[in-house]
């Protein structure tokens, strides 16, 4: 819908006929989450549930020891 190219109207003036933010027309989707992403986020999701007053550090260091 956006013509990014239209010499006559700019590309704000087009995302705000379309009630469009302009920052969701550069968004690229990223392709696919990682396996160690994925291991990395179960490990922190099981610890955060046993120790939801961890911290920055002690996740790190949590997560080190893993």
């Amino acid at each position: 819908m956006i013509e990014m190219e239209n010499p006559n109207i700019s590309i704000s003036r087009q995302c705000e006929i379309l009630a469009l933010n302009r920052s969701s027309l550069y968004y690229k989707r990223k392709e696919k989450i990682s396996s160690h992403d994925l291991h990395l986020m179960r490990l922190i999701d099981g610890q955060y549930t046993k120790t939801p007053f961890y911290g920055s550090r002690r996740m790190t260091a949590y997560l080190k020891v893993s």
